[in-house]
């Protein structure tokens, strides 16, 4: 027997769901499987899903392919028209058992009309965040909380591939968390795709910080808790109290900013101008002088000017932002702003892009040197690198023990790293 092979693309909650599926297939005995979890966040994301089918096919002449993921959502018969692939599943449909029981009937079971196994995304109502008890290192679980998303934002994709948003309620995620600790987890990252409109869709309408607080109350000998990417215009009160008051929560915020220059955002249909984005830095920093933030920035996006890309770039500065995550526009079509007149020229895109990392860059090395002679406590992801609480990477001459926090004094740096 050959057991599934899983290739994911894209984001964490495809690596999550990816678990889900490992699990999935396993109990349907499944063998000599091949299945690619594709992206479609940008069009290079697509072309990268294509490549690697392309490339599995090859190495896996008999086996069966098997192709989901948003963009098999989002272009599900440009999939099934690629002769390497035998059948394309939707994210829905890869989260339920009865898929992965009919796949293991093989690809002679189905007709061609049946290749494509996708439904309607926006008529989900529910997320399939209880099936497996997080994932991630020895030392760090990822849960999902929460899928989908209600905005739209004209240069994304995602809610065509993900769905309207959707949450796991509080006593799931609790009970998983509790798990998690049970199994030796230290550290516990909620995720999701719109992380800060978690509980909209819920009884009593909670949001973000009602579950932070309550994971903290409810599962004290939980060590660490961290959330992932969220919207600084959604942040709640009590989300804001927890940053000032609960020291397990841990202080590095992703923050989806998009964008430094208020047209640019009306254009992108966001929800916060650029003083929005300021101000919430200011606060969260006031409440947690140790806060770091990432943030994702777009750079070329359609209409773009100089002055236009020069407000980003001082929103690094402006937000004191130590990581970037830095996407050049890339025109996705089915998307309002592949409409737009004036797309901004593609080596200018690329140009901009490098003068926004090595922005970045140059906020990470300052936020490096100011590490020098502190004491962190320090998460081993194994046993030569952890990270700290503001999600810096150290590096380790000693071997320590891996998934065990450890205090160390920071000596010096090397690359984006800091050495103790």
């Amino acid at each position: 027997m050959n057991p599934p092979k899983f290739t994911t693309l894209g984001c964490r909650l495809n690596a999550y769901e990816t678990e889900a599926m490992k699990e999935l297939s396993q109990e349907a005995g499944l063998d000599n499987l091949v299945v690619v979890n594709t992206c479609a966040v940008t069009a290079e994301a697509v072309r990268k899903s294509r490549q690697e089918i392309r490339r599995l096919r090859r190495e896996n002449p008999e086996a069966q392919i098997v192709v989901t993921g948003c963009a098999a959502q989002t272009e599900p018969e440009s999939f099934a028209a690629m002769g390497e692939v035998d059948r394309v599943i939707g994210n829905n449909e890869k989260m339920q058992a009865e898929t992965w029981q009919q796949i293991a009937k093989g690809p002679d079971f189905i007709g061609e009309t049946e290749k494509i196994q996708v439904d309607d995304i926006m008529s989900v109502n529910e997320t399939a965040g209880h099936l497996i008890d997080g994932f991630g290192t020895r030392s760090r679980a990822y849960v999902q909380v929460q899928n989908g998303c209600d905005h739209r934002c004209t240069f994304c994709i995602i809610p065509y591939g993900r769905g309207n948003s959707r949450s796991v309620p509080a006593g799931v995620v609790i009970d998983q968390i509790k798990r998690l600790i049970d199994k030796g987890y230290n550290e516990v990252v909620l995720t999701g795709v719109d992380l800060t409109s978690w509980g909209a869709d819920l009884p009593a309408t909670p949001r973000l910080g009602d579950l932070v607080m309550r994971i903290l109350r409810l599962v004290p000998d939980l060590p660490r808790l961290r959330i992932s990417s969220i919207d600084s215009i959604e942040a709640d009160e009590n989300l804001m109290q927890a940053i000032a008051t609960e020291p397990r929560l841990m202080p590095h915020l992703h923050l989806s900013l998009q964008h430094g220059d208020d047209l640019i955002l009306k254009r992108m249909a966001r929800r916060h101008l650029r003083d929005d984005a300021i101000a919430f830095c200011e606060e969260a920093r006031r409440l947690r002088p140790d806060m770091t933030f990432g943030a994702d920035i777009i750079a070329g996006f359609p209409t773009e000017t100089e002055a236009h890309f020069e407000n980003s770039l001082k929103l690094v500065t402006d937000c004191d932002l130590t990581w970037l995550h830095v996407f050049p526009y890339s025109k996705r079509e089915g998307t309002p702003a592949a409409k737009i007149p004036n797309q901004v020229n593609g080596k200018l895109i690329k140009e901009r892009a490098a003068r926004l990392r090595a922005a970045g860059e140059a906020q990470t090395q300052r936020h490096l040197q100011a590490q020098l002679g502190k004491t962190h406590h320090i998460l081993m992801e194994n046993p030569h690198m952890g990270r700290t609480e503001q999600f810096t990477e150290v590096s380790f001459t000693t071997p320590q023990t891996e998934g065990e926090i450890v205090m160390a004094t920071i000596s010096g740096s090397k690359g984006s790293q800091l050495t103790a």
